[in-house]
Protein backbone atom coordinates (compact mmCIF):
# COMPACT_ATOMS: atom_id res chain seq x y z
CA UNK A 1 0.00 0.00 0.00
CA UNK A 2 3.19 2.27 0.01
CA UNK A 3 2.52 3.24 -3.24
CA UNK A 4 -1.29 3.72 -3.31
CA UNK A 5 -2.52 6.56 -4.97
CA UNK A 6 -4.63 9.18 -3.02
CA UNK A 7 -7.77 10.72 -4.47
CA UNK A 8 -9.39 13.18 -3.12
CA UNK A 9 -12.99 13.74 -3.85
CA UNK A 10 -14.07 17.46 -3.69
CA UNK A 11 -17.80 17.26 -3.80
CA UNK A 12 -18.13 13.11 -2.94
CA UNK A 13 -21.55 13.21 -1.96
CA UNK A 14 -22.71 14.50 -5.14
CA UNK A 15 -24.16 12.75 -8.15
CA UNK A 16 -21.56 12.99 -10.48
CA UNK A 17 -19.01 11.01 -7.95
CA UNK A 18 -22.16 8.51 -7.11
CA UNK A 19 -22.84 7.78 -10.66
CA UNK A 20 -19.97 8.20 -12.65
CA UNK A 21 -16.46 8.68 -11.10
CA UNK A 22 -16.86 6.00 -8.21
CA UNK A 23 -18.73 3.21 -9.97
CA UNK A 24 -15.69 4.01 -12.87
CA UNK A 25 -13.00 3.25 -9.78
CA UNK A 26 -15.14 0.41 -9.21
CA UNK A 27 -14.65 -1.45 -12.07
CA UNK A 28 -10.97 -0.28 -12.57
CA UNK A 29 -9.77 -1.68 -9.42
CA UNK A 30 -11.65 -5.00 -10.28
CA UNK A 31 -9.57 -5.61 -13.31
CA UNK A 32 -6.08 -4.55 -11.73
CA UNK A 33 -6.47 -5.66 -7.82
CA UNK A 34 -2.60 -4.61 -7.90
CA UNK A 35 -3.51 -0.83 -7.94
CA UNK A 36 -3.80 0.70 -4.42
CA UNK A 37 -6.48 3.31 -4.07
CA UNK A 38 -7.40 5.96 -0.93
CA UNK A 39 -10.26 7.73 -1.36
CA UNK A 40 -10.57 10.94 1.17
CA UNK A 41 -13.96 12.51 0.75
CA UNK A 42 -14.28 16.36 0.89
CA UNK A 43 -17.87 18.27 0.98
CA UNK A 44 -19.10 21.10 3.11
CA UNK A 45 -22.13 19.31 4.25
CA UNK A 46 -21.74 17.20 7.59
CA UNK A 47 -20.85 12.94 7.06
CA UNK A 48 -19.16 10.91 8.50
CA UNK A 49 -16.26 8.15 7.14
CA UNK A 50 -19.19 5.41 7.05
CA UNK A 51 -21.51 7.04 4.92
CA UNK A 52 -18.96 7.73 2.58
CA UNK A 53 -18.39 3.99 2.82
CA UNK A 54 -21.47 3.21 2.19
CA UNK A 55 -21.31 5.39 -1.20
CA UNK A 56 -18.45 3.98 -2.30
CA UNK A 57 -19.76 0.53 -1.24
CA UNK A 58 -23.39 1.19 -3.35
CA UNK A 59 -21.67 2.68 -6.51
CA UNK A 60 -18.93 -0.10 -6.88
CA UNK A 61 -21.73 -2.89 -6.29
CA UNK A 62 -23.20 -1.39 -9.74
CA UNK A 63 -19.93 -2.77 -11.64
CA UNK A 64 -19.83 -5.92 -9.45
CA UNK A 65 -17.14 -4.51 -7.56
CA UNK A 66 -17.84 -5.29 -4.06
CA UNK A 67 -14.62 -7.14 -3.74
CA UNK A 68 -13.01 -4.25 -4.22
CA UNK A 69 -14.62 -1.94 -2.19
CA UNK A 70 -13.29 -3.89 1.14
CA UNK A 71 -9.33 -2.64 -0.49
CA UNK A 72 -10.03 0.76 -0.57
CA UNK A 73 -9.63 3.16 2.68
CA UNK A 74 -12.57 5.48 2.86
CA UNK A 75 -11.68 8.74 5.14
CA UNK A 76 -14.21 11.80 5.09
CA UNK A 77 -13.34 15.61 5.54
CA UNK A 78 -16.32 18.12 6.55
CA UNK A 79 -14.14 20.78 3.54
CA UNK A 80 -15.68 24.12 2.60
CA UNK A 81 -12.81 23.95 -0.62
CA UNK A 82 -13.74 27.86 -1.66
CA UNK A 83 -11.65 28.83 1.77
CA UNK A 84 -7.96 28.85 1.92
CA UNK A 85 -7.57 27.77 5.31
CA UNK A 86 -10.05 24.50 5.04
CA UNK A 87 -8.19 23.46 1.58
CA UNK A 88 -4.93 23.73 3.30
CA UNK A 89 -5.96 21.34 6.43
CA UNK A 90 -7.30 18.91 4.06
CA UNK A 91 -4.32 18.65 2.05
CA UNK A 92 -1.49 19.28 3.83
CA UNK A 93 -0.63 16.19 5.38
CA UNK A 94 -1.00 13.75 2.03
CA UNK A 95 2.05 11.96 0.64
CA UNK A 96 2.64 10.20 -2.50
CA UNK A 97 0.62 10.13 -5.47
CA UNK A 98 -1.87 12.82 -4.88
CA UNK A 99 -5.05 13.60 -7.28
CA UNK A 100 -7.92 16.16 -6.55
CA UNK A 101 -10.72 15.63 -8.58
CA UNK A 102 -13.17 18.10 -8.83
CA UNK A 103 -16.25 16.53 -9.00
CA UNK A 104 -18.30 19.91 -8.10
CA UNK A 105 -20.22 22.35 -10.24
CA UNK A 106 -17.75 24.82 -12.57
CA UNK A 107 -18.34 28.25 -10.05
CA UNK A 108 -17.53 25.92 -7.06
CA UNK A 109 -14.07 24.50 -8.70
CA UNK A 110 -13.43 28.07 -10.50
CA UNK A 111 -13.91 29.60 -6.70
CA UNK A 112 -11.41 26.75 -5.06
CA UNK A 113 -8.93 26.65 -7.27
CA UNK A 114 -9.21 30.52 -6.93
CA UNK A 115 -8.36 29.87 -2.92
CA UNK A 116 -5.70 27.48 -3.79
CA UNK A 117 -2.11 28.39 -3.45
CA UNK A 118 1.12 26.17 -4.67
CA UNK A 119 2.59 25.65 -1.03
CA UNK A 120 -0.67 23.73 0.35
CA UNK A 121 -0.43 20.83 -2.80
CA UNK A 122 1.77 17.83 -2.08
CA UNK A 123 4.67 17.56 -5.01
CA UNK A 124 3.18 16.09 -8.12
CA UNK A 125 -0.26 16.67 -7.00
CA UNK A 126 -2.28 16.07 -10.19
CA UNK A 127 -5.56 18.43 -10.58
CA UNK A 128 -9.00 17.07 -12.34
CA UNK A 129 -11.11 19.30 -13.80
CA UNK A 130 -14.53 18.38 -15.02
CA UNK A 131 -16.38 20.34 -18.42
CA UNK A 132 -17.39 22.84 -19.04
CA UNK A 133 -13.67 24.44 -18.73
CA UNK A 134 -14.69 28.02 -18.27
CA UNK A 135 -17.86 29.56 -20.37
CA UNK A 136 -16.11 31.12 -23.18
CA UNK A 137 -12.50 31.59 -24.48
CA UNK A 138 -11.40 34.29 -22.40
CA UNK A 139 -12.39 32.52 -19.23
CA UNK A 140 -10.95 29.18 -20.25
CA UNK A 141 -7.46 30.68 -20.76
CA UNK A 142 -7.90 32.61 -17.52
CA UNK A 143 -8.24 29.30 -15.50
CA UNK A 144 -5.41 27.55 -17.57
CA UNK A 145 -3.73 30.44 -16.18
CA UNK A 146 -4.50 30.06 -12.57
CA UNK A 147 -4.08 26.30 -13.23
CA UNK A 148 -0.51 26.05 -14.11
CA UNK A 149 0.38 28.64 -11.77
CA UNK A 150 -0.55 26.15 -9.07
CA UNK A 151 0.58 22.77 -10.93
CA UNK A 152 2.85 22.07 -14.46
CA UNK A 153 0.19 21.69 -17.53
CA UNK A 154 1.20 17.75 -17.44
CA UNK A 155 -0.54 17.55 -14.28
CA UNK A 156 -3.79 19.24 -15.22
CA UNK A 157 -6.47 16.69 -15.87
CA UNK A 158 -9.13 18.18 -18.25
CA UNK A 159 -11.90 15.26 -18.33
CA UNK A 160 -13.84 14.31 -21.44
CA UNK A 161 -15.02 10.98 -21.09
CA UNK A 162 -15.32 10.51 -24.93
CA UNK A 163 -11.81 10.57 -25.28
CA UNK A 164 -11.89 7.72 -23.29
CA UNK A 165 -14.87 5.67 -25.25
CA UNK A 166 -13.68 2.55 -26.90
CA UNK A 167 -15.18 4.09 -30.59
CA UNK A 168 -13.08 7.11 -30.34
CA UNK A 169 -9.97 5.18 -29.49
CA UNK A 170 -10.79 2.42 -32.20
CA UNK A 171 -10.67 5.21 -34.77
CA UNK A 172 -6.71 5.09 -34.30
CA UNK A 173 -6.53 1.37 -35.17
CA UNK A 174 -9.05 1.65 -38.10
CA UNK A 175 -7.25 5.05 -39.89
CA UNK A 176 -3.59 4.29 -38.89
CA UNK A 177 -3.22 0.26 -39.16
CA UNK A 178 -5.12 0.09 -42.71
CA UNK A 179 -3.38 0.98 -46.07
CA UNK A 180 -6.88 0.60 -47.61
CA UNK A 181 -7.91 3.89 -45.62
CA UNK A 182 -5.35 6.25 -44.86
CA UNK A 183 -4.09 7.37 -48.27
CA UNK A 184 -7.83 8.13 -49.09
CA UNK A 185 -8.33 10.13 -45.33
CA UNK A 186 -8.50 13.63 -46.85
CA UNK A 187 -10.41 15.97 -49.23
CA UNK A 188 -9.22 14.08 -52.08
CA UNK A 189 -11.78 11.37 -51.36
CA UNK A 190 -13.86 12.09 -48.59
CA UNK A 191 -16.93 14.74 -49.36
CA UNK A 192 -18.29 15.10 -45.81
CA UNK A 193 -18.25 13.48 -42.10
CA UNK A 194 -21.31 13.90 -39.75
CA UNK A 195 -20.67 13.44 -35.98
CA UNK A 196 -24.10 12.86 -34.39
CA UNK A 197 -25.11 11.99 -30.58
CA UNK A 198 -28.87 11.94 -30.87
CA UNK A 199 -30.34 10.22 -27.78
CA UNK A 200 -33.72 9.30 -26.35
CA UNK A 201 -32.92 10.38 -22.88
CA UNK A 202 -34.56 13.60 -22.11
CA UNK A 203 -33.71 16.26 -19.11
CA UNK A 204 -33.53 13.51 -16.62
CA UNK A 205 -33.18 15.96 -13.77
CA UNK A 206 -30.16 17.41 -15.26
CA UNK A 207 -31.71 20.92 -14.94
CA UNK A 208 -29.19 22.73 -12.75
CA UNK A 209 -26.26 22.39 -15.19
CA UNK A 210 -27.98 21.79 -18.47
CA UNK A 211 -30.44 24.57 -18.52
CA UNK A 212 -27.33 26.85 -18.02
CA UNK A 213 -25.35 24.95 -20.93
CA UNK A 214 -27.46 23.41 -23.61
CA UNK A 215 -26.59 20.93 -26.36
CA UNK A 216 -23.94 23.11 -27.90
CA UNK A 217 -21.76 23.41 -24.89
CA UNK A 218 -22.71 19.87 -23.44
CA UNK A 219 -21.73 17.99 -26.05
CA UNK A 220 -20.44 19.75 -28.92
CA UNK A 221 -18.26 22.25 -27.69
CA UNK A 222 -17.27 19.66 -24.75
CA UNK A 223 -17.26 15.93 -26.27
CA UNK A 224 -17.74 16.37 -30.32
CA UNK A 225 -14.87 18.32 -31.36
CA UNK A 226 -12.51 16.41 -29.50
CA UNK A 227 -13.87 13.46 -31.37
CA UNK A 228 -13.14 15.67 -34.98
CA UNK A 229 -10.14 16.51 -33.84
CA UNK A 230 -9.18 12.71 -33.39
CA UNK A 231 -10.91 11.72 -36.77
CA UNK A 232 -8.76 14.42 -39.00
CA UNK A 233 -5.50 14.75 -37.10
CA UNK A 234 -2.12 13.73 -38.85
CA UNK A 235 -0.64 10.35 -37.78
CA UNK A 236 1.07 10.89 -34.95
CA UNK A 237 4.73 9.48 -34.13
CA UNK A 238 3.75 7.81 -31.61
CA UNK A 239 0.84 7.78 -29.04
CA UNK A 240 2.29 9.16 -26.10
CA UNK A 241 0.26 12.34 -24.90
CA UNK A 242 3.11 14.74 -26.24
CA UNK A 243 2.57 13.26 -30.40
CA UNK A 244 -1.34 12.42 -29.48
CA UNK A 245 -2.14 16.08 -28.35
CA UNK A 246 0.28 17.87 -30.20
CA UNK A 247 -1.72 16.41 -33.03
CA UNK A 248 -5.37 16.87 -32.39
CA UNK A 249 -4.47 20.29 -31.20
CA UNK A 250 -3.52 21.00 -34.57
CA UNK A 251 -6.72 20.01 -36.16
CA UNK A 252 -8.91 22.11 -33.70
CA UNK A 253 -6.46 25.37 -34.72
CA UNK A 254 -7.54 25.03 -37.52
CA UNK A 255 -11.40 24.73 -37.16
CA UNK A 256 -13.86 27.55 -38.42
CA UNK A 257 -17.34 28.06 -38.91
CA UNK A 258 -18.44 26.85 -42.30
CA UNK A 259 -17.99 29.83 -44.97
CA UNK A 260 -17.41 31.77 -41.24
CA UNK A 261 -21.16 32.20 -41.28
CA UNK A 262 -23.02 31.00 -38.13
CA UNK A 263 -26.22 32.07 -38.80
CA UNK A 264 -26.65 30.19 -41.97
CA UNK A 265 -24.38 26.85 -40.74
CA UNK A 266 -25.96 26.57 -37.36
CA UNK A 267 -29.45 25.46 -35.99
CA UNK A 268 -30.90 25.16 -32.76
CA UNK A 269 -34.25 24.11 -31.23
CA UNK A 270 -35.96 22.56 -27.83
CA UNK A 271 -38.26 19.56 -27.31
CA UNK A 272 -41.92 19.75 -26.80
CA UNK A 273 -44.10 17.12 -24.83
CA UNK A 274 -44.15 14.16 -26.36
CA UNK A 275 -43.23 10.42 -26.20
CA UNK A 276 -39.82 8.62 -25.95
CA UNK A 277 -40.40 4.88 -26.46
CA UNK A 278 -43.81 5.03 -25.17
CA UNK A 279 -42.91 7.27 -21.68
CA UNK A 280 -44.57 10.66 -22.20
CA UNK A 281 -41.98 13.83 -21.60
CA UNK A 282 -43.60 17.18 -20.76
CA UNK A 283 -42.34 20.46 -22.89
CA UNK A 284 -38.55 21.40 -22.16
CA UNK A 285 -39.60 24.17 -20.40
CA UNK A 286 -42.47 22.69 -17.54
CA UNK A 287 -39.22 20.33 -16.92
CA UNK A 288 -38.52 21.08 -12.70
CA UNK A 289 -35.72 23.64 -12.34
CA UNK A 290 -36.06 24.90 -16.27
CA UNK A 291 -35.98 28.46 -16.77
CA UNK A 292 -37.73 29.60 -20.45
CA UNK A 293 -36.42 32.66 -20.41
CA UNK A 294 -32.98 31.27 -21.22
CA UNK A 295 -34.34 30.05 -24.35
CA UNK A 296 -31.60 26.84 -23.70
CA UNK A 297 -31.64 24.57 -26.93
CA UNK A 298 -32.08 20.81 -26.47
CA UNK A 299 -31.04 20.16 -30.53
CA UNK A 300 -27.84 21.52 -31.66
CA UNK A 301 -26.37 21.62 -35.01
CA UNK A 302 -23.27 23.28 -36.51
CA UNK A 303 -21.03 22.74 -39.56
CA UNK A 304 -17.23 23.38 -39.32
CA UNK A 305 -14.03 23.30 -41.47
CA UNK A 306 -10.69 22.14 -41.44
CA UNK A 307 -8.74 24.62 -42.72
CA UNK A 308 -5.84 22.66 -43.52
CA UNK A 309 -4.28 21.43 -46.86
CA UNK A 310 -5.76 17.83 -45.90
CA UNK A 311 -9.24 18.95 -45.13
CA UNK A 312 -10.26 22.19 -46.43
CA UNK A 313 -13.71 22.47 -48.39
CA UNK A 314 -15.13 19.12 -46.63
CA UNK A 315 -17.84 19.90 -44.10
CA UNK A 316 -17.76 18.40 -40.87
CA UNK A 317 -21.38 18.57 -39.64
CA UNK A 318 -21.87 17.74 -35.76
CA UNK A 319 -24.94 17.67 -34.06
CA UNK A 320 -26.50 16.27 -31.04
CA UNK A 321 -29.78 16.49 -28.90
CA UNK A 322 -32.02 14.76 -26.38
CA UNK A 323 -35.87 13.62 -26.09
CA UNK A 324 -35.17 12.35 -29.99
CA UNK A 325 -37.15 9.03 -31.21
CA UNK A 326 -34.69 7.85 -33.64
CA UNK A 327 -31.25 8.26 -31.81
CA UNK A 328 -28.21 7.98 -33.95
CA UNK A 329 -24.54 8.21 -31.93
CA UNK A 330 -22.42 7.77 -35.25
CA UNK A 331 -19.65 9.12 -36.98
CA UNK A 332 -20.40 8.79 -40.99
CA UNK A 333 -17.38 9.42 -43.44
CA UNK A 334 -19.25 9.68 -46.83
CA UNK A 335 -16.74 8.84 -49.69
CA UNK A 336 -16.61 11.09 -53.05
CA UNK A 337 -18.19 9.04 -56.20
CA UNK A 338 -15.56 7.47 -58.59
CA UNK A 339 -14.79 9.71 -61.20
CA UNK A 340 -16.22 7.57 -64.14
CA UNK A 341 -18.12 4.39 -64.06
CA UNK A 342 -18.16 2.06 -67.21
CA UNK A 343 -20.60 1.90 -69.66
CA UNK A 344 -22.98 -0.89 -69.13
CA UNK A 345 -22.96 -1.13 -65.40
CA UNK A 346 -25.86 0.66 -64.09
CA UNK A 347 -27.61 1.31 -60.73
CA UNK A 348 -26.04 3.58 -57.75
CA UNK A 349 -22.46 4.87 -58.04
CA UNK A 350 -22.99 6.21 -54.71
CA UNK A 351 -19.64 7.08 -52.77
CA UNK A 352 -18.80 4.62 -49.81
CA UNK A 353 -19.91 5.47 -46.59
CA UNK A 354 -17.89 4.54 -43.40
CA UNK A 355 -19.60 4.25 -39.77
CA UNK A 356 -18.42 4.17 -36.61
CA UNK A 357 -21.20 3.74 -34.41
CA UNK A 358 -20.83 4.17 -30.70
CA UNK A 359 -22.69 1.48 -28.79
CA UNK A 360 -23.26 -1.08 -29.93
CA UNK A 361 -19.36 -0.39 -30.85
CA UNK A 362 -19.07 -1.55 -34.63
CA UNK A 363 -17.54 -0.08 -37.70
CA UNK A 364 -19.90 -0.79 -41.15
CA UNK A 365 -18.36 0.15 -44.75
CA UNK A 366 -21.40 0.22 -47.65
CA UNK A 367 -20.07 0.10 -50.67
CA UNK A 368 -21.42 -0.82 -54.73
CA UNK A 369 -21.33 -4.29 -55.41
CA UNK A 370 -22.34 -6.18 -58.47
CA UNK A 371 -25.87 -7.72 -57.63
CA UNK A 372 -26.77 -11.39 -57.69
CA UNK A 373 -29.20 -11.95 -60.31
CA UNK A 374 -27.53 -9.51 -62.67
CA UNK A 375 -23.82 -8.36 -62.51
CA UNK A 376 -24.45 -5.60 -64.72
CA UNK A 377 -26.43 -4.04 -62.38
CA UNK A 378 -24.98 -2.33 -58.61
CA UNK A 379 -26.49 -2.29 -55.38
CA UNK A 380 -25.25 -1.32 -52.41
CA UNK A 381 -24.09 -3.64 -49.75
CA UNK A 382 -22.95 -3.50 -46.01
CA UNK A 383 -19.57 -5.13 -44.38
CA UNK A 384 -19.51 -4.92 -41.07
CA UNK A 385 -17.83 -5.87 -37.76
CA UNK A 386 -18.53 -5.80 -34.12
CA UNK A 387 -15.69 -3.72 -32.37
CA UNK A 388 -16.76 -4.64 -28.44
CA UNK A 389 -17.45 -2.05 -25.55
CA UNK A 390 -13.66 -2.61 -24.63
CA UNK A 391 -12.58 -3.61 -20.95
CA UNK A 392 -12.69 -0.55 -19.06
CA UNK A 393 -16.01 1.96 -18.97
CA UNK A 394 -15.10 5.43 -20.61
CA UNK A 395 -14.79 7.03 -17.29
CA UNK A 396 -13.05 4.26 -15.89
CA UNK A 397 -9.49 4.38 -18.86
CA UNK A 398 -9.86 8.30 -18.21
CA UNK A 399 -9.67 7.46 -14.39
CA UNK A 400 -6.55 4.89 -15.00
CA UNK A 401 -4.79 7.63 -17.18
CA UNK A 402 -5.52 10.01 -14.23
CA UNK A 403 -4.10 7.60 -11.39
CA UNK A 404 -0.84 6.88 -13.43
CA UNK A 405 -0.43 10.57 -13.95
CA UNK A 406 -0.35 10.17 -17.68
CA UNK A 407 -2.73 12.70 -19.53
CA UNK A 408 -2.95 11.08 -22.94
CA UNK A 409 -7.16 11.12 -22.57
CA UNK A 410 -7.56 14.80 -21.18
CA UNK A 411 -7.93 17.88 -22.82
CA UNK A 412 -4.85 20.21 -23.52
CA UNK A 413 -5.49 23.37 -21.91
CA UNK A 414 -4.59 25.06 -25.41
CA UNK A 415 -7.10 22.72 -26.66
CA UNK A 416 -9.94 23.79 -24.17
CA UNK A 417 -9.42 27.27 -25.60
CA UNK A 418 -9.59 27.01 -29.34
CA UNK A 419 -13.04 24.50 -28.66
CA UNK A 420 -14.45 27.40 -27.41
CA UNK A 421 -13.17 29.93 -29.68
CA UNK A 422 -14.69 27.81 -32.18
CA UNK A 423 -18.22 27.64 -31.04
CA UNK A 424 -17.81 30.74 -29.54
CA UNK A 425 -19.36 32.71 -32.73
CA UNK A 426 -22.21 30.44 -32.71
CA UNK A 427 -23.35 31.27 -28.89
CA UNK A 428 -22.71 34.72 -30.11
CA UNK A 429 -25.20 34.65 -32.85
CA UNK A 430 -27.69 32.82 -30.69
CA UNK A 431 -27.73 35.39 -27.65
CA UNK A 432 -27.96 38.05 -30.32
CA UNK A 433 -31.58 36.17 -31.46
CA UNK A 434 -30.34 35.49 -35.42
CA UNK A 435 -30.75 31.87 -35.30
CA UNK A 436 -34.25 31.11 -34.64
CA UNK A 437 -34.61 28.60 -31.69
CA UNK A 438 -37.25 25.52 -33.48
CA UNK A 439 -38.95 23.27 -31.64
CA UNK A 440 -39.56 19.42 -31.83
CA UNK A 441 -41.82 16.65 -30.63
CA UNK A 442 -40.52 14.74 -27.85
CA UNK A 443 -39.83 11.29 -30.00
CA UNK A 444 -39.80 12.88 -32.72
CA UNK A 445 -36.01 13.01 -35.53
CA UNK A 446 -35.99 16.78 -34.98
CA UNK A 447 -37.59 19.81 -36.54
CA UNK A 448 -39.30 19.43 -40.14
CA UNK A 449 -36.47 20.53 -43.05
CA UNK A 450 -33.51 19.51 -40.91
CA UNK A 451 -31.12 17.41 -42.60
CA UNK A 452 -31.29 13.65 -41.88
CA UNK A 453 -29.02 12.07 -39.62
CA UNK A 454 -28.94 9.07 -41.25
Amino acid sequence: MTDATTLVIFGAGGDLASRLLLPALGQLLMREPERAVHIVGADREESTDAALETIVRTAFATMGAEQAASRVEVVFRRTDITRADDLRALLHDLSGRVAVYFAVPPSVAAAAIDAMTPDMLPAGTVLVMEKPFGVDEASARALNRTLTALVPESQVFRVDHFLGRSTTLNLLGARFANRILEPLWSAESIESVDIVYDEKLALEGRAGYYDRAGALVDMIQSHLLQVLAVLAMDEPATLDEVDFRAATGAVLRATRVWNDDPVAWSRRARYTAGSVAGVQKPSYVDEPGVDPARDTETLAEATFEVRNAKWAGVPFRLRSGKALGEPATEIVVRFRRVRHVPDGLSGTSDGAILRFSLGPDRISLELNLNAAEDPFELERATLSAELGEGALKAYAEVLSGILDGDPLLAVRGDAAEQCWRIVDPILRAWREGRVPLEEYAAGSSGPDGWPATR
